[in-house]
């Protein structure tokens, strides 16, 4: 397995695998299915997504093929630059129960940890995703609020459990 930081040569292999991650768990992301296709030019966002100063996007690769993905984004404000958040977690089917999403996050966090600005690093997860919350629990992510209803997918809600990292 290789972990690296995305760029735009990454873009299509990237997307296929968002759309992947919203079809098979569409509960996790505050994103649709339905509304990524809908999008114009969802490449060239990507791509432009990967540019942007403060964002890390990193992939898991086994084989040359991308089967993970996380995004670590630096907040941009002066008084919010010491905070990070971690978005578009997914490992794919053929990743899961490999270390993939353990390697992921730990390399979003020394990316954090190297920038020497970020100090804190914040997430969420809905809250009956135990694997994913045990993951962040293990990596020493600790649960500061719980938002009832915070995700809505036709007539089901979904709860999410705010995490935070401080590093130290």
């Amino acid at each position: 397995m290789d972990i690296r930081r995305l760029t735009d040569v990454d873009a299509i292999a990237y997307w296929e695998l968002r759309l992947e991650a919203l079809q098979n768990s569409p509960e996790a992301f505050g994103t649709s299915y339905e509304e990524a296709l809908q999008r114009e030019n969802p490449i060239e966002r990507v791509k432009g997504n990967f540019e942007v100063n403060g964002n890390y996007t990193f992939g898991a690769f086994e084989e040359d093929k991308l089967i993970g993905m996380v995004t670590l984004a630096q907040e941009s404000s002066l008084k919010m630059k010491h905070r990070a958040n971690i978005f578009a977690m997914y490992v794919s089917s053929k990743g899961r129960r490999k270390g993939v999403g353990k390697a992921l996050m730990e390399r979003a966090i020394n990316q954090a940890r190297e920038t020497n600005e970020i100090e804190k690093i914040n997430l969420s997860v809905v809250s009956n995703n135990e694997s994913a919350k045990n993951l962040y629990l293990q990596l020493g992510f600790k649960v500061f609020g719980v938002e009832e209803m915070a995700l809505k997918d036709r007539d089901v809600y979904y709860e999410e459990h705010h995490m935070t990292l401080i590093l130290n």
